[in-house]
C-alpha cells in the first residue's frame, strides 16, 4: 500500500491539513475566550461554525464530488482554504475577530466537497482487500493529531499570538495543496449532462433507510448520540476552569489524554472486532461514553478526570468501527453514498443543535446538569440498539 501514489500523496497532504486545522481551531478557541472572558455562548459558536457545514452541505458536497474530477476538487478546496486564512488574517489585523468564525465555517464547507473526492480516489485506485486497513490508518492519523494537535495549537498561540497562528495555518494548508498537486492526472470520464435530481435521490435514500430495521435503529441512535455529544462538545473548557480550577491551557492535556487512549484503543478494538458483532461494539462504546461523561461532569479531581478521558478515548473506536461496519453490512452498494449522506447529517445536525444549546443550558443551570443530560442520552442510544442486539443473540443461538 505504501507504493500506491494515491495513498502516499493523500496521507502526506492530510498530515499538513490536520496539523493546520488543529493550530487554527485551538488558536481561535483560546483567542476568543481571551476576548470574551470565557463567554460560553461564543465558545459554543466556534463549534457550531466548525460542525454546522457537515449537516448543511454533506449531501450536496457528496453529490457534486461524484460528478467533478477528484484531484481538481481536492486541490481547489485546499487552495481556497489557504486563501481564506490569509484574507481573515487581514481582517483580524484590522480588528474584526468575528471573521475567525467565518473562516472556520468556510473551511468546513469546502471540506464537504474534498472528503468525498478522497474516498472516490481510494475506491478507484486501492484494492478492495486493502480498504479496511487504509481506513484504520486514517483513524490512527486522526487519533495521533488529537494528541499532537492541541499541544501544537496551544504552543503556537501562546508563544506567537493569533496572527502568527493564522500564518502557520495558511502555510500548512498550502503545503497540503502542494502535495495534492503531485497526484496523477484525473482520468477523463464521460458524465451525463443532466443535473442530479436532489429531491428524488433524497426521497429514495430516506425510503431505503426507513425500510431497513437495522438502519432505522442506527438512525435513531445517531440522533440521540449526536445530541449527547453536541451538548458537551464546547464545555470541556469549563470542566478545566470550573471543576479542576486550572488555566484554560490545561485543556490541551485533557484532549491529549483522550487522543492517546484512542490511538491505543484503536488497535485493540480492531483485534476485538473479529470476535464481537458491530452492534455490540457500538452499544459498548455508547455505554462507556455515558459512564465517562457523567463522571467527568461531577469530577473535581484532575487524576480522575484524566482517567475518565482515557477510558472514553480507549472505547471511542468501538463507536467508529461499529457504525461503519453496520452501515456496510446493511446497505446495498448502490445506496452506500446516500445512506451515509442521510445518517451523517442526522448525527451532525443533532450535534450542532446540542452545541448551540450546551452553552445556554450551562448558563441557566450548571455544568453537572448538562453532562448528566448528555449521559442519559448516550444510554437512550444503547436502548435503540436493543433490537439489533437481540437479533445478534438469536442468530448466535441458532448456529
Amino acid at each position: 500500500m505504501s507504493n500506491n501514489p494515491y495513498v502516499r500523496v493523500i496521507l502526506l497532504s492530510r498530515v499538513f491539513l490536520n496539523l493546520g486545522i488543529w493550530v487554527r481551531n485551538f488558536a481561535i478557541l483560546l483567542y476568543v475566550t481571551d476576548l470574551t472572558q470565557n463567554d460560553p455562548l461564543y465558545v459554543s459558536l466556534i463549534s457550531v461554525a466548525e460542525y454546522a457545514p457537515i449537516f448543511l452541505f454533506a449531501i450536496i458536497g457528496g453529490t457534486y464530488a461524484d460528478r467533478w474530477q477528484p484531484k481538481r476538487t481536492m486541490l481547489g478546496a485546499d487552495m481556497l482554504s489557504a486563501l481564506s486564512v490569509f484574507l481573515v488574517l487581514a481582517a483580524v489585523h484590522l480588528g474584526s475577530w468575528q471573521a475567525l468564525l467565518g473562516l472556520t465555517f468556510f473551511s468546513a464547507v469546502v471540506s464537504q466537497f474534498s472528503q468525498p473526492s478522497t474516498m472516490k480516489l481510494f475506491k478507484r485506485h486501492v484494492p478492495e482487500e486493502q480498504l479496511q486497513s487504509l481506513m484504520a490508518i486514517f483513524q490512527s492519523l486522526v487519533a495521533f493529531f488529537m494528541v499532537i494537535g492541541p499541544i501544537a495549537g496551544a504552543f503556537v498561540y501562546q508563544r506567537y499570538g493569533i496572527e502568527i497562528s493564522l500564518v502557520v495555518t495558511g502555510v500548512l494548508f498550502s503545503g497540503s495543496a502542494l502535495f495534492l498537486s503531485r497526484l496523477p492526472r484525473d482520468e477523463k470520464n464521460a458524465r451525463p449532462s443532466d443535473k442530479p435530481d436532489f429531491k428524488r435521490e433524497l426521497t429514495e435514500g430516506f425510503q431505503y433507510v426507513w425500510n431497513r430495521p437495522a438502519l432505522r435503529s442506527l438512525g435513531a441512535t445517531f440522533t440521540v448520540a449526536g445530541l449527547a455529544a453536541g451538548l458537551i462538545q464546547p464545555l470541556l473548557l469549563f470542566v478545566t476552569i470550573e471543576n479542576l480550577g486550572k488555566d484554560k491551557a490545561f485543556l490541551q492535556w485533557l484532549l491529549t489524554a483522550n487522543g492517546a487512549a484512542m490511538l491505543v484503543g484503536g488497535g485493540f478494538v480492531m483485534w476485538l472486532a473479529k470476535k464481537v458483532s458491530p452492534q455490540t461494539l457500538l452499544a459498548a462504546g455508547l455505554a462507556v461514553s455515558a459512564i465517562g461523561t457523567i463522571g467527568i461532569g461531577f469530577s473535581t479531581h484532575i487524576p480522575l478526570t484524566l482517567l475518565l478521558q482515557v477510558v472514553n478515548g480507549f472505547f471511542y473506536p468501538c463507536i467508529h468501527i461499529g457504525i461503519n461496519t453496520l452501515i456496510l453490512k446493511n446497505t446495498d452498494s448502490s445506496f452506500i453514498g446516500r445512506v451515509g449522506g442521510i445518517l451523517t447529517p442526522m448525527f451532525m445536525g443533532m450535534m450542532v443543535i446540542g452545541m448551540s444549546l450546551g452553552g445556554m443550558l450551562k448558563g441557566v443551570s450548571s455544568l453537572v446538569t448538562v453532562y448528566s443530560i448528555s449521559s442519559i442520552l448516550f444510554l437512550v442510544g444503547v436502548l435503540f440498539l436493543l433490537p439489533l442486539l437481540k437479533r445478534s443473540a438469536v442468530s448466535k443461538g441458532s448456529v
